[in-house]
């Protein structure tokens, strides 16, 4: 296989960090356990009390089933990229979005690769698929598309591929929130418009990854690796802050933080719940299998 190829192959596995970006870097299943506290007539929760207010917009954010995403994400010098779509979380997760990768080590490996730097993702509740382009049908036998099983993020990313591969099969858009509460560390901002809508700012700080590895069935081993792949790229804590609507449903998400390499930054708006998701498998014949390619490049290793 090419070179070409494989840094094709490596980018269109980021198409997963378009969707994890979704979601907070982890959510917290023990949120509900404490009861509520307040009451009133807008959500019924006192909206002083942040920690009510969030429970309630947990619940009705995570309560919905599908909505349309839009957002942007920077990793350090690795990448920068703006994504959007439509998620539906009701029976795991299917959703279809555009990525496109605007800078970064990524968007230079697309463009010498032939690419424009924009990649259609569908996702589905067992894996996900990444039309790659014309550039790279013509290395595959004239498919354009990699098929990637969740399974396949652990193979190339370990620990860390593990718990992305957890959190991609659990994304909804409360997982952000479910964080906060989380955090032990939440305040309400005050009031903003957000895109014409009137909402509520809650800010917090996370331990990335103390709660990532709190909220992923990872074993011994690989809790150690995953804390030292956060350790080796610079990641501690992260900011994270919501806006929510008067009905109690997430408008906005950011994640702020540092890397080695730079800012770590991602932005993602929420609107038009409901909204009915298509995300249909490509072609067998146009589609060729993650796990193929990489027996492809070893191959071609293994004769050189």
């Amino acid at each position: 296989m090419r070179t070409s190829t494989v840094r094709r192959v490596c980018l269109s596995v980021m198409a997963a960090a378009a969707l994890t970006s979704v979601a907070a870097c982890g959510g917290s299943d023990d949120s509900g356990k404490s009861a509520d506290r307040g009451t009133g007539k807008a959500g019924g929760v006192v909206k002083t009390d942040p920690i009510a207010a969030l429970r309630n917009v947990q619940k009705k954010t995570g309560g919905e089933r599908s909505a349309k995403v839009e957002g942007t994400t920077q990793m350090g010098t690795m990448m920068s990229m703006k994504q959007t779509g439509v998620i539906d979380w009701s029976d795991g997760l299917t959703g279809a979005m555009e990525i496109t990768y605007t800078g970064g080590s990524m968007a230079d490996a697309m463009k010498q690769s032939g690419g424009d730097g924009t990649m259609q993702a569908r996702y589905f509740k067992d894996g996900y698929v990444v039309n790659m382009g014309d550039g790279f049908a013509k290395q595959t036998g004239g498919k354009h598309w990699i098929s990637y099983s969740y399974a396949d993020l652990a193979t190339m990313a370990g620990a860390s591929g593990e718990a992305m591969k957890q959190q991609m099969q659990n994304t909804t858009p409360d997982q952000g929130v479910k964080s906060l509460l989380a955090s032990g560390d939440v305040k309400k901002v005050g009031t903003e418009d957000v895109r014409g809508v009137q909402t509520t700012h809650y800010s917090g700080t996370i331990d990335v990854a103390a709660l990532t590895t709190k909220n992923s069935a990872l074993d011994a081993g690989q809790v150690e690796q995953l804390k030292k792949q956060f350790s080796d790229a610079g990641i501690t804590t992260e900011q994270v802050d919501i806006w929510v609507d008067a009905n109690d449903l997430l408008v906005k998400k950011t994640e702020r933080g540092q890397m080695k390499t730079g800012e770590l930054n991602s932005t993602v708006y929420y609107s038009d719940y409901g909204t009915k998701v298509s995300a249909g498998k490509p072609p067998a014949a146009d589609t060729v299998d993650f796990a193929e390619l990489l027996k492809q490049q070893q191959s071609a290793s293994g004769a050189s």
